[in-house]
Protein backbone atom coordinates (compact mmCIF):
# COMPACT_ATOMS: atom_id res chain seq x y z
CA UNK A 1 0.00 0.00 0.00
CA UNK A 2 1.36 3.41 -0.98
CA UNK A 3 1.97 6.15 1.61
CA UNK A 4 -0.89 8.20 0.13
CA UNK A 5 -3.40 5.41 0.68
CA UNK A 6 -2.10 4.75 4.15
CA UNK A 7 -2.44 8.41 5.13
CA UNK A 8 -5.95 8.51 3.62
CA UNK A 9 -6.98 5.43 5.63
CA UNK A 10 -5.58 6.89 8.85
CA UNK A 11 -7.41 10.17 8.18
CA UNK A 12 -10.74 8.38 7.69
CA UNK A 13 -10.27 6.42 10.91
CA UNK A 14 -9.39 9.67 12.74
CA UNK A 15 -12.62 11.30 11.48
CA UNK A 16 -14.67 8.34 12.61
CA UNK A 17 -13.05 8.38 16.04
CA UNK A 18 -13.65 12.13 16.34
CA UNK A 19 -17.29 11.71 15.34
CA UNK A 20 -17.99 8.97 17.89
CA UNK A 21 -15.77 10.38 20.69
CA UNK A 22 -18.55 12.14 22.71
CA UNK A 23 -20.71 9.03 22.75
CA UNK A 24 -17.67 6.93 23.67
CA UNK A 25 -16.91 9.15 26.64
CA UNK A 26 -20.53 8.96 27.89
CA UNK A 27 -20.49 5.22 27.45
CA UNK A 28 -17.27 4.93 29.48
CA UNK A 29 -18.66 7.12 32.27
CA UNK A 30 -22.16 5.66 32.45
CA UNK A 31 -21.66 2.03 31.45
CA UNK A 32 -18.18 0.90 32.31
CA UNK A 33 -16.90 2.98 35.18
CA UNK A 34 -19.86 4.32 37.17
CA UNK A 35 -22.85 1.95 36.87
CA UNK A 36 -24.17 1.05 40.34
CA UNK A 37 -21.28 2.76 42.14
CA UNK A 38 -21.17 5.48 44.75
CA UNK A 39 -18.31 7.58 45.98
CA UNK A 40 -18.01 7.74 49.79
CA UNK A 41 -15.86 10.22 51.68
CA UNK A 42 -14.05 9.27 54.86
CA UNK A 43 -16.30 9.64 57.96
CA UNK A 44 -15.95 12.80 59.99
CA UNK A 45 -15.80 12.64 63.82
CA UNK A 46 -19.29 12.11 65.22
CA UNK A 47 -20.82 11.28 61.80
CA UNK A 48 -21.13 8.30 59.49
CA UNK A 49 -20.05 7.80 55.88
CA UNK A 50 -20.95 10.54 53.45
CA UNK A 51 -21.78 9.04 50.05
CA UNK A 52 -22.25 10.94 46.80
CA UNK A 53 -24.19 9.82 43.75
CA UNK A 54 -22.36 8.33 40.73
CA UNK A 55 -22.62 11.48 38.62
CA UNK A 56 -20.40 13.31 41.12
CA UNK A 57 -17.88 10.51 40.78
CA UNK A 58 -18.01 10.96 37.00
CA UNK A 59 -17.17 14.62 37.38
CA UNK A 60 -14.20 13.68 39.58
CA UNK A 61 -12.87 11.03 37.20
CA UNK A 62 -13.49 12.95 33.98
CA UNK A 63 -10.00 14.57 33.85
CA UNK A 64 -8.35 11.16 34.35
CA UNK A 65 -10.43 9.64 31.59
CA UNK A 66 -9.56 12.51 29.23
CA UNK A 67 -5.87 12.10 30.07
CA UNK A 68 -6.08 8.41 29.29
CA UNK A 69 -7.83 9.16 25.99
CA UNK A 70 -5.18 11.76 25.14
CA UNK A 71 -2.32 9.34 25.83
CA UNK A 72 -4.05 6.67 23.75
CA UNK A 73 -4.53 9.18 20.91
CA UNK A 74 -0.84 10.19 20.96
CA UNK A 75 0.24 6.55 20.88
CA UNK A 76 -2.18 5.85 18.03
CA UNK A 77 -0.95 8.87 16.03
CA UNK A 78 2.69 7.83 16.54
CA UNK A 79 1.95 4.28 15.42
CA UNK A 80 -0.03 5.58 12.42
CA UNK A 81 2.84 7.86 11.38
CA UNK A 82 5.31 4.98 11.54
CA UNK A 83 2.95 2.80 9.53
CA UNK A 84 2.38 5.50 6.88
CA UNK A 85 6.11 6.16 6.44
CA UNK A 86 7.06 2.48 6.39
CA UNK A 87 7.47 2.38 2.55
CA UNK A 88 9.82 5.38 2.72
CA UNK A 89 11.83 3.74 5.50
CA UNK A 90 12.13 0.58 3.42
CA UNK A 91 14.03 2.60 0.79
CA UNK A 92 16.89 3.19 3.23
CA UNK A 93 18.23 -0.36 2.91
CA UNK A 94 18.81 -0.43 -0.88
CA UNK A 95 20.19 3.13 -0.83
CA UNK A 96 22.56 2.36 2.06
CA UNK A 97 24.34 -0.33 0.02
CA UNK A 98 25.04 1.93 -2.97
CA UNK A 99 28.70 2.85 -3.38
CA UNK A 100 31.44 3.26 -5.97
CA UNK A 101 31.43 -0.50 -6.49
CA UNK A 102 27.77 -0.64 -7.62
CA UNK A 103 26.85 2.75 -9.04
CA UNK A 104 24.75 0.97 -11.64
CA UNK A 105 22.18 -0.13 -9.02
CA UNK A 106 18.69 1.32 -9.63
CA UNK A 107 15.51 1.02 -7.52
CA UNK A 108 13.01 1.29 -10.41
CA UNK A 109 9.76 1.19 -8.41
CA UNK A 110 6.70 0.93 -10.69
CA UNK A 111 3.67 3.19 -10.36
CA UNK A 112 2.85 6.90 -10.47
CA UNK A 113 2.50 7.72 -6.79
CA UNK A 114 4.80 9.94 -4.75
CA UNK A 115 7.03 7.03 -3.76
CA UNK A 116 7.54 6.07 -7.40
CA UNK A 117 8.43 9.69 -8.21
CA UNK A 118 10.88 9.75 -5.30
CA UNK A 119 12.58 6.55 -6.40
CA UNK A 120 12.67 7.86 -9.98
CA UNK A 121 14.39 11.03 -8.78
CA UNK A 122 16.90 8.92 -6.82
CA UNK A 123 17.59 6.81 -9.91
CA UNK A 124 18.13 9.96 -12.00
CA UNK A 125 20.49 11.28 -9.33
CA UNK A 126 22.42 7.99 -9.45
CA UNK A 127 22.67 8.34 -13.22
CA UNK A 128 24.27 11.78 -12.82
CA UNK A 129 26.59 10.57 -10.07
CA UNK A 130 27.60 7.57 -12.15
CA UNK A 131 28.30 9.79 -15.16
CA UNK A 132 30.34 12.18 -13.01
CA UNK A 133 32.28 9.34 -11.42
CA UNK A 134 32.98 7.82 -14.82
CA UNK A 135 34.09 11.23 -16.09
CA UNK A 136 36.49 11.62 -13.16
CA UNK A 137 37.86 8.13 -13.75
CA UNK A 138 38.35 8.86 -17.44
CA UNK A 139 39.93 12.22 -16.58
CA UNK A 140 42.42 10.55 -14.22
CA UNK A 141 43.28 7.94 -16.85
CA UNK A 142 43.81 10.59 -19.53
CA UNK A 143 45.88 12.76 -17.18
CA UNK A 144 48.06 9.77 -16.34
CA UNK A 145 48.58 9.10 -20.04
CA UNK A 146 49.38 12.75 -20.76
CA UNK A 147 51.95 12.85 -17.95
CA UNK A 148 53.46 9.46 -18.75
CA UNK A 149 54.22 10.28 -22.39
CA UNK A 150 56.56 13.26 -21.80
CA UNK A 151 58.13 11.53 -18.80
CA UNK A 152 58.95 8.56 -21.01
CA UNK A 153 60.48 10.94 -23.58
CA UNK A 154 62.57 12.59 -20.87
CA UNK A 155 63.77 9.23 -19.61
CA UNK A 156 64.77 8.17 -23.13
CA UNK A 157 66.69 11.39 -23.73
CA UNK A 158 68.51 11.09 -20.41
CA UNK A 159 69.42 7.45 -21.08
CA UNK A 160 70.76 8.39 -24.51
CA UNK A 161 72.87 11.15 -22.97
CA UNK A 162 74.28 8.77 -20.33
CA UNK A 163 74.99 5.94 -22.78
CA UNK A 164 77.60 7.75 -24.83
CA UNK A 165 79.75 10.83 -24.97
CA UNK A 166 77.97 13.63 -26.81
CA UNK A 167 79.42 16.43 -28.86
CA UNK A 168 78.61 19.99 -28.03
CA UNK A 169 75.99 20.18 -30.77
CA UNK A 170 74.35 16.91 -29.59
CA UNK A 171 74.36 18.12 -25.99
CA UNK A 172 72.71 21.35 -27.02
CA UNK A 173 70.04 19.48 -28.99
CA UNK A 174 69.41 17.07 -26.11
CA UNK A 175 69.13 19.95 -23.66
CA UNK A 176 66.66 21.76 -25.91
CA UNK A 177 64.50 18.64 -26.21
CA UNK A 178 64.54 18.10 -22.44
CA UNK A 179 63.62 21.75 -21.88
CA UNK A 180 60.74 21.54 -24.36
CA UNK A 181 59.39 18.38 -22.71
CA UNK A 182 59.69 19.95 -19.28
CA UNK A 183 57.81 23.05 -20.42
CA UNK A 184 55.02 20.84 -21.75
CA UNK A 185 54.77 19.15 -18.36
CA UNK A 186 54.58 22.54 -16.68
CA UNK A 187 51.78 23.65 -19.01
CA UNK A 188 49.89 20.44 -18.35
CA UNK A 189 50.20 20.71 -14.57
CA UNK A 190 49.26 24.39 -14.64
CA UNK A 191 46.22 23.55 -16.75
CA UNK A 192 45.15 20.81 -14.35
CA UNK A 193 45.47 23.18 -11.38
CA UNK A 194 43.47 25.89 -13.14
CA UNK A 195 40.77 23.39 -14.08
CA UNK A 196 40.57 22.19 -10.48
CA UNK A 197 40.34 25.73 -9.11
CA UNK A 198 37.63 26.81 -11.55
CA UNK A 199 35.59 23.68 -10.79
CA UNK A 200 35.47 24.78 -7.13
CA UNK A 201 33.62 27.99 -8.03
CA UNK A 202 34.42 31.64 -7.43
CA UNK A 203 35.82 32.97 -4.17
CA UNK A 204 34.44 36.46 -4.85
CA UNK A 205 32.44 38.37 -7.44
CA UNK A 206 33.33 41.93 -8.35
CA UNK A 207 32.35 43.96 -11.45
CA UNK A 208 34.92 43.46 -14.23
CA UNK A 209 35.24 45.27 -17.56
CA UNK A 210 35.33 42.39 -20.03
CA UNK A 211 36.27 44.62 -22.94
CA UNK A 212 39.36 45.88 -21.07
CA UNK A 213 40.36 42.31 -20.18
CA UNK A 214 40.05 41.23 -23.82
CA UNK A 215 42.05 44.24 -25.00
CA UNK A 216 44.87 43.39 -22.60
CA UNK A 217 44.94 39.74 -23.67
CA UNK A 218 44.97 40.63 -27.38
CA UNK A 219 47.86 43.01 -26.80
CA UNK A 220 49.85 40.18 -25.22
CA UNK A 221 49.21 37.86 -28.19
CA UNK A 222 50.07 40.34 -30.97
CA UNK A 223 53.58 38.96 -31.50
CA UNK A 224 52.41 35.35 -31.54
CA UNK A 225 49.66 36.17 -34.03
CA UNK A 226 52.15 38.00 -36.25
CA UNK A 227 54.53 35.02 -36.19
CA UNK A 228 51.67 32.69 -37.13
CA UNK A 229 50.56 34.98 -39.95
CA UNK A 230 47.16 35.58 -38.38
CA UNK A 231 45.38 38.92 -38.63
CA UNK A 232 43.55 39.99 -35.48
CA UNK A 233 40.28 41.90 -35.83
CA UNK A 234 38.60 43.13 -32.63
CA UNK A 235 35.24 44.78 -31.94
CA UNK A 236 35.08 45.71 -28.26
CA UNK A 237 32.16 47.52 -26.65
CA UNK A 238 31.96 48.27 -22.91
CA UNK A 239 30.64 45.25 -21.02
CA UNK A 240 30.66 44.64 -17.26
CA UNK A 241 30.40 41.14 -15.82
CA UNK A 242 30.60 39.94 -12.19
CA UNK A 243 33.47 37.58 -11.47
CA UNK A 244 37.19 37.15 -10.85
CA UNK A 245 39.60 38.99 -13.13
CA UNK A 246 42.28 36.28 -13.10
CA UNK A 247 39.87 33.58 -14.24
CA UNK A 248 38.29 35.82 -16.87
CA UNK A 249 41.75 36.60 -18.25
CA UNK A 250 42.47 32.87 -18.40
CA UNK A 251 39.16 32.27 -20.19
CA UNK A 252 39.95 34.86 -22.88
CA UNK A 253 43.60 33.73 -23.14
CA UNK A 254 42.64 30.10 -23.74
CA UNK A 255 40.15 31.02 -26.47
CA UNK A 256 42.55 33.42 -28.19
CA UNK A 257 45.50 31.03 -27.93
CA UNK A 258 43.46 28.16 -29.40
CA UNK A 259 42.18 30.42 -32.19
CA UNK A 260 45.76 31.34 -33.15
CA UNK A 261 47.24 27.86 -32.70
CA UNK A 262 44.61 26.12 -34.83
CA UNK A 263 44.41 28.85 -37.46
CA UNK A 264 46.03 28.81 -40.91
CA UNK A 265 48.75 31.10 -42.28
CA UNK A 266 47.11 34.20 -43.66
CA UNK A 267 43.95 33.52 -41.64
CA UNK A 268 42.05 35.86 -39.39
CA UNK A 269 41.03 35.95 -35.75
CA UNK A 270 37.91 37.96 -34.91
CA UNK A 271 37.17 38.81 -31.28
CA UNK A 272 34.05 40.72 -30.25
CA UNK A 273 32.69 41.88 -26.90
CA UNK A 274 29.05 42.84 -26.70
CA UNK A 275 25.80 42.35 -24.87
CA UNK A 276 24.63 38.88 -25.98
CA UNK A 277 26.85 36.98 -26.37
CA UNK A 278 29.33 38.70 -24.11
CA UNK A 279 32.36 37.28 -25.94
CA UNK A 280 32.75 35.89 -29.44
CA UNK A 281 35.96 34.36 -30.81
CA UNK A 282 36.08 33.20 -34.45
CA UNK A 283 39.07 31.82 -36.36
CA UNK A 284 39.62 30.57 -39.92
CA UNK A 285 41.33 27.25 -39.24
CA UNK A 286 40.71 23.79 -40.61
CA UNK A 287 37.22 22.47 -41.16
CA UNK A 288 35.60 21.21 -37.94
CA UNK A 289 32.83 18.59 -38.23
CA UNK A 290 29.69 19.63 -36.35
CA UNK A 291 29.50 16.28 -34.53
CA UNK A 292 33.05 16.74 -33.17
CA UNK A 293 32.50 20.19 -31.62
CA UNK A 294 30.98 18.99 -28.32
CA UNK A 295 33.91 16.64 -27.70
CA UNK A 296 36.42 19.49 -27.94
CA UNK A 297 35.27 20.77 -24.55
CA UNK A 298 36.25 17.50 -22.87
CA UNK A 299 39.67 17.36 -21.15
CA UNK A 300 42.54 16.06 -23.34
CA UNK A 301 40.27 15.95 -26.38
CA UNK A 302 41.65 17.32 -29.64
CA UNK A 303 40.32 17.36 -33.16
CA UNK A 304 43.23 15.23 -34.37
CA UNK A 305 43.53 11.66 -33.17
CA UNK A 306 47.06 11.98 -31.86
CA UNK A 307 47.88 13.27 -28.40
CA UNK A 308 51.26 14.81 -29.03
CA UNK A 309 50.73 17.24 -31.90
CA UNK A 310 49.56 20.84 -32.17
CA UNK A 311 52.52 22.54 -30.63
CA UNK A 312 52.60 20.66 -27.37
CA UNK A 313 49.09 21.58 -26.23
CA UNK A 314 47.62 19.49 -23.44
CA UNK A 315 44.06 19.53 -24.75
CA UNK A 316 42.77 21.46 -21.72
CA UNK A 317 42.13 24.89 -23.27
CA UNK A 318 38.42 24.57 -24.03
CA UNK A 319 37.81 22.38 -20.97
CA UNK A 320 39.21 25.13 -18.75
CA UNK A 321 37.19 27.76 -20.68
CA UNK A 322 33.99 25.80 -20.07
CA UNK A 323 34.76 25.35 -16.38
CA UNK A 324 35.50 29.08 -15.91
CA UNK A 325 32.33 30.04 -17.77
CA UNK A 326 30.21 27.74 -15.62
CA UNK A 327 31.84 29.16 -12.48
CA UNK A 328 30.63 32.61 -13.64
CA UNK A 329 27.07 31.27 -14.19
CA UNK A 330 27.53 31.56 -17.93
CA UNK A 331 27.13 29.38 -21.00
CA UNK A 332 29.79 28.62 -23.60
CA UNK A 333 28.92 27.15 -26.98
CA UNK A 334 30.76 26.50 -30.21
CA UNK A 335 29.91 25.67 -33.79
CA UNK A 336 31.85 25.37 -37.06
CA UNK A 337 32.67 28.75 -38.57
CA UNK A 338 31.41 29.66 -42.03
CA UNK A 339 34.82 29.45 -43.74
CA UNK A 340 36.44 26.80 -41.61
CA UNK A 341 37.63 26.99 -38.04
CA UNK A 342 35.49 27.43 -34.96
CA UNK A 343 33.10 30.05 -33.67
CA UNK A 344 32.96 30.18 -29.84
CA UNK A 345 30.33 32.24 -28.02
CA UNK A 346 30.33 32.96 -24.29
CA UNK A 347 27.20 34.27 -22.57
CA UNK A 348 27.77 35.84 -19.16
CA UNK A 349 25.36 37.55 -16.73
CA UNK A 350 25.38 41.33 -16.38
Amino acid sequence: MTPRRRILLVGVLALLVGYFRPGLEKWLLATVWLRGREFCDLPLPGSGLVCQPARDLGVALYPLIMLAVLVAAVVAIWAAAIWCLRPVRDLAEPIAHVGPQNLGHRIRRPGRDELARLTGAIDDMMERISAGYEGQRRFAANASHELRTPLAVQRTLIEVGMARTLTGEQTELLTAQLLETNERNERLIEGLLTLSESDQGLRSRTPQRLDEIVAGVLAGYQDRAREAGVTVDSHLTPRVVPGERVLLERLVSNLVENAIKYNRPGGTLTVAVGDTPALTVVNTGQFVPAEAVAGLFEPFRRLAADRTGHGGGAGLGLAIARSITQAHDGIIAARPAEYGGLRVEVRLPH
